[in-house]
């Protein structure tokens, strides 16, 4: 029986079946794995791994608000460097970035307070397609990455003092 044609819809079927069997397939992105093929989250990227937070942000349902290389360049040299030497910081720095849940730009509420995965609270506002976190603004929008979102960043956000 020849499913190719009398059944076009049974054989593409039996062809993605074939192909997620044999590993051809790619499994859904990550938060990790998008930000590992932009070029404009290439330090994000590196940050978020050399902070251990890789396998963190590869599983589970994420809202990340990703500082672009531009924002990362915005911030002082001694500053940056300071924090890529202190882990510790480092982790607080990158998870006051990243909310628990997947929420589309459309979903943020006109003026929120949703906690962190480090706990504090971030300022989220939304007037029309414009999304403002903190004093960052968002230049590009719910970019997929599995169960989990991306939204990238003009400015590397700074969690307030405990």
């Amino acid at each position: 029986m020849n499913l190719s044609l009398r059944h076009p819809l049974a054989a593409a079927c039996l062809a993605l079946a074939t192909l997620s069997l044999s590993g051809l397939a790619h499994a859904a992105d990550t938060v990790v794995s998008v930000a590992a093929k932009s070029p404009e989250l290439s330090t994000f990227s590196r940050l978020v791994k050399q902070a251990g937070l890789d396998s963190t942000l590869s599983s589970g349902a994420f809202t990340v608000f990703a500082p672009s290389d531009d924002a990362f360049k915005a911030v002082p040299a001694e500053k940056l460097d300071a924090l890529a030497k202190d882990p510790e910081q480092l982790k607080a720095v990158l998870t006051y970035h990243v909310l628990s849940g997947k929420i589309a730009a459309s979903a943020i509420a006109e003026n929120s307070t949703p906690a962190t995965v480090n706990g504090a609270k971030l300022a989220l506002s939304r007037a029309g397609d414009f999304v403002t976190v903190d004093d960052a603004m968002v230049t590009k929008a719910d970019v997929a990455a599995g169960d989990s979102v991306v939204h990238v960043i003009d400015r590397v956000l700074t969690p307030p003092k405990k």
